[in-house]
């Protein structure tokens, strides 16, 4: 990562930890306020069904998915990311004003397990089983990076507990080769349907790659370069992800389309710069996040297939997950 893309993304985060911290206190004071359900009257969960879930200021919720932009139900449970899937959620949160913590969530949202993550919330993600669940999170004092500042992305596995702390413990093969330097970062981890394999976003020596990653053989190989948040599509044969307009961050990102078996990347017809890990609400549909000029998050979706044109799907939300079956 060049000493520009660092700076710019260690700005926005620092704008974004200070957003977090002065409305930590509201947050918590609107604790005890909140009602467990919404316009519908019905209690939030995440057991499988035709609806999507979101953060509503702050707050989880869900709508039809025949209705994204109807009636809203919200819970009292306070996420900054999300993510579900076959009952299992994971929830990136604040712990105090300036400490954060990942909660695994049943589909009643009881927490299943609780640990505190060393940075400020960035991605989250669960494998389609639910037994899965990656987070990553923005970090500073590496001494390797000039900025001080790096990220660190871990894997806990549910049902038996094995945790790994962060992917820079995997073997890396770059082109094929062995490879080290204290530089490399990992984010945006996505996972295929055995529970074993993976995708993710690595770089080093200012350059990002798509990986694949084999959780039982601790390893990861790159695949391509200029591949950033990958997410991997409900049949596993394509990558949707944000790709750096002439490999340059600071250009902004084009929201993008990898067929793995080709190589052959489709730009989405959306032209607006998507930082975000997009969701596929189905085979043909991705769905992100777009943040107004006041910071306003709105979600949006738009054809993978490079068609089409994007439409708003839920205003004034973000962090959007599929419940489908």
């Amino acid at each position: 990562m060049s000493n520009g893309v660092r700076i710019a993304v260690l700005a926005a985060a620092v704008v974004l930890l200070a957003g977090v911290a002065a409305g930590y206190t509201a947050l918590a004071a609107d604790r005890t306020t909140r009602s467990s359900t919404g316009g519908t009257g019905s209690t939030l969960t995440l057991t499988p069904g035709p609806r999507l879930l979101t953060i509503t200021d702050r707050h989880l919720a869900t709508v039809a998915a025949s209705d994204p932009g109807g009636p809203r139900t919200v819970s009292t449970v306070e996420c900054l990311r999300v993510y579900a899937a076959a009952g299992t959620g994971i929830c990136l949160r604040p712990q105090t004003a300036w400490a954060y913590e990942v909660v695994v969530l049943d589909a009643d949202l009881r927490p299943r397990q609780t640990f505190a993550v060393p940075g400020l919330p960035n991605r989250a993600r669960v494998s389609p089983s639910g037994r899965l669940v990656a987070w990553t999170v923005f970090v500073g004092g590496d001494s390797y990076t000039s900025s001080g500042f790096s990220t660190r992305t871990g894997i806990l596995d549910t049902r038996t507990g094995a945790a790994v702390g962060t992917l820079e413990e995997f073997t890396v093969l770059r082109d094929g080769r062995p490879y080290r330097n204290v530089d490399v970062n990992f984010w945006g981890v996505t996972f295929a349907a055995d529970d074993n394999l993976f995708y993710a976003t690595m770089s080093t020596e200012g350059r990002r790659y798509l990986v694949r990653g084999d959780l039982a053989a601790r390893t990861v190989e790159t695949l391509r370069d200029n591949v950033e948040c990958p997410s991997l599509s409900p049949d596993g044969t394509r990558i949707a992800f944000k790709q750096a307009i002439d490999a340059d961050p600071m250009r902004g990102w084009r929201l993008s389309v990898l067929d793995l078996a080709s190589m052959r990347v489709t730009q989405t017809a959306e032209r607006a710069s998507v930082d975000d890990q997009a969701a596929w609400l189905d085979s043909a549909t991705l769905a992100y996040t777009l943040r107004q000029d006041d910071g306003r998050p709105d979600v949006w979706t738009v054809p993978a297939d490079g068609a089409g044109t994007p439409e708003l799907l839920i205003p004034g939300a973000e962090s959007p997950s599929p419940l489908t079956a």
